[in-house]
């Protein structure tokens, strides 16, 4: 069996707490050979507690020095974009952690080149891979939904702004919960939704409480240079005239410590995904319909193997670059739409 030679592109959290260590459940597929990070001393340090043999501080230096197949991009969101055209400059197949990029015109870019390429590109939303979705995406696949014309996304914390990493940071970030957590239930309702094409948005952010010192139940943050958001909502319709109402908070004042949710309205039936539970009215009555049973397989186990099995076998991954560019212009259309106070209605113009 050929392995997959695997390069780790940014040695933080991600990396080491969910991507390396579900490479190595892969077993003999896969070899990790090298590993790179501009704090090169992160690098070393998870070089050594994964025995991965080769160790760099750039991945230029990486793609010269060793041969690689695939790569996982880890690294904060405004180095996924060249991080990314990089790899696949080099022949290597990408998964990249969300969001996809910055821009819309990065993540298209990105798409593209994947495609003359002949590469895979694929974003770290491993949400997809739970059990709840798996179920719910079986159901609507065979109509128990029907028409799915409008949606709710809820990403909300009452005070969990991360009190590590460039969370904070709009420069290296691009944006606050929006971009971060909201992008994982947003991407989610998507995929539910079969993936349709956005047409206009609405979108509003407010920066009331991370600006200032508060109690912190995800470690205490660095309100004095908190540059992003801590709560964006907003609407956003699409050509098939579906529609999504989206609400995102680091912190807001909400009973509910952490709520993460995709609420889906049909024509034949509804669901709630996190935890499924699905709505029908069948023989003169409403019904609610719970799984007893899911499977308990680790999200990001699942998500790490799929890729593996995609860039060996060809078989197709979940995520794909178009949705990629989908996702960005509805990001970047609630933002500019919050900046500028007015509905944005989004281009058209996707050449993938």
């Amino acid at each position: 069996m050929k392995k997959l030679r695997v390069g780790i592109i940014g040695a933080g959290g991600i990396a080491t707490g969910a991507h390396i260590p579900n490479y190595l459940k892969c077993g003999e597929k896969v070899e990790i050979v090298a590993i790179c990070d501009v704090v090169k001393e992160m690098a070393d340090k998870a070089a050594l507690e994964f025995n991965i043999p080769h160790v760099f501080s750039s991945y230029e230096e990486m793609f010269q020095s060793v041969q690689i197949d695939a790569v996982s991009i880890c690294t904060p969101n405004k180095y996924h974009y060249p991080a990314t055209m990089a790899a696949l400059s080099e022949g290597c197949h990408v998964l990249c952690e969300k969001p996809p990029a910055m821009t819309a015109k990065e993540a298209e870019e990105m798409a593209i080149a994947a495609e003359k390429a002949g590469k895979i590109l694929t974003y770290g939303f491993h949400f997809r891979h739970a059990p709840h979705v798996e179920v719910l995406k079986r159901f609507i696949d065979g109509g128990e939904l029907g028409e799915i014309y409008a949606a709710r996304v809820t990403a909300m914390r009452r005070r969990g702004i991360p009190g590590w990493g460039v969370f904070t940071d709009k420069e290296l970030q691009g944006g606050g919960p929006l971009i971060d957590i909201g992008v994982h239930m947003l991407d989610t309702a998507l995929y539910l939704m079969g993936y349709p094409e956005p047409d206009t948005v609405f979108g509003v952010t407010y920066q009331k409480l991370g600006n200032k010192k508060g109690v912190g139940l995800m470690g205490t943050w660095d309100w004095e240079n908190f540059s992003v958001e801590d709560m964006a909502r907003g609407m956003i319709t699409f050509k098939n005239g579906a529609s999504i109402l989206l609400e995102t908070a680091f912190a807001a004042n909400v009973e509910k410590h952490d709520v993460m949710n995709v609420s889906l309205m049909g024509d034949k039936g509804g669901a709630d995904v996190f935890p499924l539970k699905i709505y029908q009215e069948k023989h003169d009555t409403l019904i609610d319909i719970t799984p007893s049973h899911l499977h308990k397989k680790d999200w990001y186990e699942l998500e790490l193997e799929r890729f593996v099995d995609s860039c060996l076998e060809g078989i197709k991954t979940l995520s794909t670059g178009i949705q990629g560019v989908y996702l960005q212009k509805i990001i970047n259309g609630l933002y500019e739409s919050a900046e500028k106070g007015e509905a944005i209605k989004l281009s058209e113009d996707v050449t993938v």
